[in-house]
């Protein structure tokens, strides 16, 4: 019954066909706010928020030597490293395995492989939901999920 799985032990994420016309290298640490006009990698250290514009197709890759303390919005994220903040991917969302996002993500879509942590809320947002939602409203979508949840038990 399982015997597919076992032969297919390591399922990884397609590369993104991406041009990434800025890298941050791993022996790099940057202090401050990023306002981005294109895709980026990051391998080193960044302190602060990273923004893009809605309107932009822009990525932002966190390497597995990649550390972002701030939050992150663009319209594709892509994490192997660290995050401390908030996620908000207009579009996907990927985790890859031993990743670690301590802050809450919202996403249009979302892919994770085993092995990544995250200590936060999966908030989706989609045509039907607010792009900017607030914590009040996810605070009151948890209460409501709660309520469900305990009335059946």
């Amino acid at each position: 019954m399982f015997s597919k799985f076992a032969k297919n032990k390591s399922t990884t994420f397609k590369a993104l066909p991406e041009k990434f016309d800025t890298l941050i290298g791993k022996n790099t640490a940057i202090h401050g706010r990023l306002v981005l006009l294109e895709s980026i990698r990051i391998d080193g250290k960044v302190v602060g928020n990273i923004e893009s514009s809605k309107e932009e197709s822009i990525t932002v890759v966190i390497g597995a030597t990649g550390e972002v303390q701030g939050d992150i919005v663009a319209q594709r994220v892509v994490v192997a490293g660290k995050v401390s903040g908030n996620i908000h991917a207009h579009e996907r969302v990927e985790l890859h395995a031993d990743c670690l996002v301590q802050g809450d993500i919202k996403y249009g879509s979302i892919a994770i492989e085993h092995g990544s942590k995250v200590l936060g809320l999966l908030l989706q947002v989609g045509a039907a939901a607010p792009a900017n939602m607030s914590d009040a409203d996810a605070q009151s979508a948890i209460r409501k999920a709660q309520l469900v949840t305990g009335s059946g038990s």
